[in-house]
């Protein structure tokens, strides 16, 4: 579709208010949106970062990864949870909140809702990727909840990519999907020919296990235009 604009989203995982409000500046100069991960700050300084960075929040995927979702967020659920909420109040572009944070959890959907936050319903598997009727079964339990859904595997081998490239025949839903992982790799490039808002890159190291570059993503889709 040659009407589509592609769009990237860096990954930002710092450890002081500063160095996330730099790097921020720095990626919005060339990417359309950040993803902040807030799990890498020490929590005490969460409520700082948000005030530092308030006015380029509608920019911005705010995550908050617990350690059992593969997120560096050592305090406690509760604690987390009032982060979560105090996030939402400054209404960023994105809130990313895991499927197994909100299924549990009712009030915490009530409250975010309220607040007119989007969510991006999350769900990371890091030890595979699940058949198709697994995963497709999974997408519309998302779906439920909003219509912004990323789903994450991780390659094994080539065949997984079109298992979870299948997922993107839906719509109405602004859906990211793809695999982690080397052989993954293509899925993050792939998934925005398929429709998807944006796929995760990184200024320098990657965060994630296959992530892109931004400029490499870039050099590509000018030689795709």
């Amino acid at each position: 579709r040659s009407d589509m604009v592609y769009k990237t989203c860096v990954s930002i995982a710092e450890k002081t208010p500063k160095k996330i409000s730099k790097s921020l500046s720095k990626a919005l100069k060339k990417s359309d949106h950040a993803e902040i991960r807030f799990d890498f700050l020490n929590h005490e300084s969460i409520p700082e970062t948000l005030d530092m960075i308030k006015k380029d929040l509608k920019k911005c995927i705010c995550t908050l990864r617990p350690s059992s979702e593969g997120g560096k967020f050592s305090g406690t659920e509760k604690n987390r949870i009032s982060i979560i909420k105090l996030i939402a109040e400054y209404n960023p572009f994105l809130l990313d909140i895991e499927f197994n944070t909100i299924k549990k959890n009712k009030n915490l959907l009530r409250y975010l809702k309220s607040t007119n936050t989007d969510l991006l319903v999350s769900w990371h598997n890091f030890k595979q990727t699940p058949n198709i009727s697994i995963l497709k079964k999974q997408y519309l339990k998302m779906k439920k909840i909003s219509n912004n859904i990323k789903i994450v595997t991780t390659a094994k081998t080539v065949n997984d990519v079109p298992k979870i490239l299948s997922l993107y025949d839906n719509k109405n839903t602004r859906l990211i999907a793809f695999c982690m992982g080397d052989i993954g790799k293509i899925s993050r490039l792939l998934s925005l020919f398929l429709g998807s808002p944006f796929t995760y890159v990184s200024l320098g190291k990657p965060i994630a296990a296959g992530q892109l570059k931004l400029d490499e993503v870039k050099s590509m889709l000018m030689r795709s235009g």
